[in-house]
């Protein structure tokens, strides 16, 4: 049997099977002739206007083609009925949505040779403007006089050029309906809890609604507040954002109102019975500000919210505490959570800059008794298919995804100081890692007008601005932080398990629901069903859990600084795209500081780079850990907190990491700086960000960096297996302390040897092999990894703490491992894993010295040939697994197939799919920038 594919977030979301099943099994020559909506309407061509518009923004372009760009599988995400019944049952694919997956691909095995003038075989060019004889339509939206959407022949990208500001928001969202409404109406869904009543009732779809409307509980008032709020604390700046919303909707609603009377709307309209194909009855409802609230709540506490996990982490200190007592217990568990550890590779590398420093005698914790707590139920009165045991579940899958604190990761970046570059200039590869989806979460566009001058890429929905990109001297990027910005708090119950204490006060809890039912439709044959989804909030945040403390009732409360705030960022992202505004590093700062999610900043111009941490990072109650449970009382609350907006006391922009000019930085979701910890587990001596770090400090020290260099480094390092670079080598230190006499097992050695020698990279024999050079010794690699894992620590934490530990950080998150954060499939791995754990163990046993070491030796108790014969033993087991049993299938892969569980597959969140990719560990969206001038 296939084995059950977990997935993290989004990647649940995708089309069900029986759509597929009924596009097999229906006529697709009766379904053209009779039920088909017409394709979308071919636009004008381009005229002299456009061609003064491109020499305009070329001349305001300082980039001298050096700046390069690329986002898969293609701009266009919206495909008519026709287009979609096509790609099922023949695989054609509309214009545009698929043409960026084989240059992206195909670096992976063309970066070798990879030269300056070969860049734009693997990269677009991102020069504004469309050149001459390049234009491959004009559109002036809703026959508006004063904007002006021009798309390329190459990309399709749209390049918006406006007369007026209001023009220009218009035809942003004009342009971002085009290419993605069925996937923005999507994620307003999402953000409300309503996507089973929209897409279908899918478990995968339970579960999403599910995981997010926990987080964000949001009422209609509380949607359309946040975006009041942000603009009213901005002054002039706030006024002009809400100005730009209601354009941005406007044109949004414009483009709805166009399709359907043309009859080229998104064909999941109708497979999802919301239109019909035949009459177009049916209405695809308009857009409106909240809806961007929705969605942003969506994409920040996917990528911009860092922490959470706090129950999880006093359940594990308190199982470290039960194996070797408190004392010991506690020095144990702190040396796992690695707040600090002194061998972790960093982005900024100078400077401390102290963040929740552990206090010496904490106050305020309030730790479960033990076997106390009990997760929050949400779903309640579930009728029909929500009964099944494949919904209910999702829905246990999507509660435990709620509560913890290892997150998707943003990444990566890679800028070099122009002191060491071969032009002089700063050099950067940069982009977000934002996984894999069709359409792509992202979407690009070149937005020109009064205030406005950018190109670069946004999340659909949300692109009144550029959020990641270029301006016409500098360029952008961020990586997720995730320093903590989420506390659990344990309210006390009074009267009854929905009335809590409030600062002394019996104060009832509020309670927020959602119905939600469905009934089977072409897109998802799911049977009818319903169910309520109910979220007890507090002044402290929505209940996650419940438990005794010292004998007292609590409820475990999550209260995220962005909560009720999701639309502030909008200022900073308006700042980024203002050329008025923006005209060095400094004001690069000042733009970034006003973005309350949790994200690594990293800016180049011509003549400088520099780099901020952004986020709200409230000020804790004197002697509190945020790393654990605290007690919902006045004393331990964020400083100068006022529940009424969810504000309080924030770390002042000088305490964030920060610095311009640094001869170079990398960021790849490791930690910040000295003295600043993340949320998340993980951050040790082996970090997926050593894979670049090591090679631009090498760069680096020879000199003379340029952009294919770089692009050379990342493209490497996006290929590499983190455990065989960085750990590989002291295993075999150990296993070869003595004679490996089996065969087997000297066989095996040999080829983990030959293939860490060859760079330890999990690359294709040839491009389009779909099989791996050194395949033995990744399928060993990959069998040995968890095994050896369990046999080092297992016997020393005992079973109780090690699982503890496991739910703290797994073991494991190599490609194909589907158990990890991130799912099967979706390119990014090894940001969490015990590799740091092992290092450090394993040093320890060699003899070689460890700054941050483990309490104690794990491995063989800490004698060598006893570790040995625990390595040992474990690569005889894995070196007998077959590809089989290391990879045993899924819904996309036969089972054995080792190239395809770790290749890259874009998940489908409407109609149309796409095959494969072979492995690549990078981002989903990436710039290469080299400015040459400055205004």
């Amino acid at each position: 049997m296939p084995r059950r594919t977990p997935r993290n977030a989004l990647d649940t979301l995708r089309t069900p099977r029986g759509f597929h099943g009924f596009l097999k099994a229906a006529s697709v020559c009766a379904l053209i002739a009779g039920l088909l909506s017409p394709l979308s309407p071919a636009m004008a061509a381009g005229d002299t206007a456009t061609e003064v518009t491109a020499a305009e923004a070329a001349a305001n372009d300082h980039c001298g083609g050096q700046c390069s760009d690329i986002l898969p599988p293609g701009q266009n995400g919206n495909a008519t009925l026709a287009q979609i019944l096509l790609n099922q049952a023949f695989g054609t694919q509309p214009a545009h949505a698929e043409d960026q997956l084989g240059p992206y691909a195909n670096l992976a095995t063309g970066y070798p040779g990879l030269t300056n003038d070969k860049i734009n075989t693997f990269f677009n060019d991102a020069s504004f403007g469309v050149p001459a004889g390049q234009v491959a339509s004009t559109l002036r939206p809703a026959g508006r006089g004063d904007v002006t959407i021009v798309r390329d022949k190459k990309t399709g990208v749209p390049h918006i050029t406006g007369t007026t500001r209001y023009g220009t928001e218009f035809g942003a969202g004009y342009a971002a309906a085009q290419d993605r409404l069925w996937l923005m109406d999507l994620f307003r869904h999402v953000g409300r809890g309503q996507l089973t009543p929209f897409a279908g009732g899918a478990p995968a779809n339970q579960g999403l609604e599910q995981q997010f409307w926990r987080s964000a509980p949001y009422t209609e008032d509380d949607l359309e507040a946040q975006i009041e709020s942000a603009a009213a604390k901005a002054g002039e700046r706030g006024e002009l954002a809400l100005a730009d919303v209601d354009a941005y909707v406007a044109g949004v609603n414009a483009y709805i109102d166009a399709s359907d009377k043309g009859r080229y709307f998104p064909g999941e309209y109708v497979l999802t019975g919301h239109k019909d194909a035949i009459t177009n009855s049916g209405t695809i409802e308009h857009f409106k500000r909240s809806d961007l609230i929705a969605l942003a709540s969506v994409i920040g506490s996917l990528f911009g919210a860092g922490g959470g996990g706090e129950v999880n982490n006093a359940l594990s200190l308190l199982a470290a505490q039960e194996k070797y007592g408190v004392a010991e217990g506690t020095e144990v568990w702190e040396s796992f959570r690695q707040r600090n550890d002194p061998e972790a590779v960093l982005t900024q590398q100078d400077g401390s800059f102290p963040y929740l420093p552990t206090p010496d005698d904490p106050q305020g914790r309030a730790l479960p008794d033990a076997g106390s707590v009990e997760a929050e139920p949400l779903v309640y009165d579930r009728t029909g298919s929500a009964g099944a045991a494949g919904a209910t579940g999702a829905s246990a899958e999507a509660a435990d995804t709620a509560v913890t604190s290892a997150r998707r990761g943003m990444s990566n970046a890679l800028v070099v100081s122009g002191e060491h570059t071969a032009s002089g200039h700063p050099v950067a590869v940069f982009g977000p890692q934002t996984g894999y989806f069709a359409p792509q979460l992202l979407m690009l566009q070149e937005i020109q007008g009064p205030g406005i001058s950018a190109r670069g890429a946004s999340f659909a929905g949300l692109s009144m601005y550029v959020e990641l990109g270029r301006g016409q001297d500098y360029a952008w990027s961020a990586t997720t932080s995730g320093q903590d910005i989420i506390d659990t708090y344990a309210v006390e119950l009074c009267q009854d398990d929905y009335h809590y204490l409030y600062r002394g006060t019996c104060t009832p809890m509020e309670k927020v629901e959602r119905h939600n039912a469905w009934k089977p439709t072409v897109a998802d044959s799911t049977a009818a069903g319903s169910y309520t989804m109910r979220v007890w909030r507090t002044k402290y945040g929505p209940v996650e859990s419940r438990a005794t403390v010292g004998g007292k009732k609590v409820a475990y409360t999550t209260l995220r600084s962005s909560y009720l705030h999701e639309a502030d960022s909008i200022i900073g992202f308006q700042m980024l795209n203002d050329p008025d505004y923006l005209n060095g590093p400094e004001r690069f700062r000042g733009a970034v500081q006003h973005i309350n999610y949790t994200f690594n900043w990293f800016y180049a111009d011509s003549e400088h780079t520099a780099y901020y941490n952004s986020g709200d990072n409230p000020v804790r109650a004197n002697g509190v850990d945020a790393e654990f449970p605290v007690w919902a009382r006045k004393a331990y609350e964020w400083q100068d907190w006022d529940p009424a907006g969810n504000t309080a006391r924030y770390t002042g922009p000088s305490a964030h990491p920060q610095s311009v000019d640094q001869d170079y930085y990398i960021s790849w979701n490791n930690k910040q700086a000295e003295d600043y910890p993340a949320a998340s587990w993980g951050n040790g001596s082996v970090h997926r960000g050593n894979l670049l770090d090591d090679r631009v400090k090498k760069l680096v020290a020879e000199g003379g960096v340029t952009r294919t260099a770089l692009v050379k480094a990342m493209a490497e390092a996006g290929l590499a297996d983190l455990r065989a670079e960085d750990v590989l080598p002291d295993l075999l230190k150990v296993v070869e302390s003595a004679p490996v006499t089996d065969p087997a097992t000297r066989t095996a050695v040999d080829r983990l040897k030959a293939w860490r020698s060859a760079g330890g990279l999990r690359t294709e024999t040839s491009a389009g092999s779909k099989k791996y050079a050194h395949a033995d010794a990744i399928r060993t690699l990959d069998a040995w990894w968890p095994l050896l894992v369990k046999a080092e620590f297992e016997p020393g934490l005992g079973s109780d703490l090690y699982t503890a530990f496991t739910r703290n950080l797994p073991v494991d998150e190599s490609p194909s491992a589907a158990h990890g954060p991130t799912g099967a499939h979706a390119g990014s791995a090894f940001q969490y894993g015990w590799w740091s754990y092992v290092d450090k163990d394993i040093r320890s046993v060699l003899g070689e010295p460890v700054k941050g070491p483990l309490a104690r030796a794990y491995c063989g108790d800490g004698d060598l040939a006893a570790c040995r014969d625990t390595l040992v033993t474990t690569l005889e087991e894995a070196a007998g697994r077959t590809a089989a049993q290391v990879y045993p299938g899924d819904d996309n892969c036969s089972a054995g197939d080792q190239w395809c569980a770790d290749s890259v597959i874009h998940r489908t969140l409407g109609g149309i799919k796409h095959g494969g990719i072979s492995w690549q560990n990078r981002p989903t969206y990436q710039q290469v920038v080299e400015f040459n001038s400055h205004r």
